[in-house]
């Protein structure tokens, strides 16, 4: 059995006001800042500076692509690209194999993409 502590807080992310807020067990709906919706990113997103552009270009990126920083246990979410190249290279490889956006964004090693087997 696995227990994770620390805080249940989960971050909430407006990705136009480039502003995160964590929040407690409720699902938080609207940005305070803009009135936009906002996106549950989960409690282990590690937000970038408002000023770093590349660090929030990245974000926006697998957060529209369905990638979310929600750990299952103990090791955390998982490996997730940290710069916009590892983005485009992940979604290069990807390109034209039928591997989902989601799928491809979280695979560490390149080559298997441009394979197209995944070890999901």
């Amino acid at each position: 059995m696995c227990f994770r502590g620390g805080t249940p807080n989960r971050h909430y992310v407006c990705l136009p006001c480039r502003s995160s807020f964590k929040k407690r067990g409720v699902r938080a709906s609207r940005c305070p800042r803009c009135g936009g919706g906002l996106i549950d990113a989960g409690q282990d997103l590690a937000v970038p500076k408002r000023s770093d552009t590349a660090g929030w270009r990245t974000l926006t990126a697998l957060l529209n692509a369905g990638v979310t920083f929600h750990s299952g246990c103990c090791d955390g979410p998982g490996w997730r690209p940290r710069t916009p190249r590892e983005v485009r290279e992940r979604l290069a490889a990807a390109a034209g194999t039928g591997v989902p956006l989601n799928v491809a964004l979280t695979t560490v090693d390149i080559d298997e993409l441009r394979s197209g087997h995944t070890a999901r």
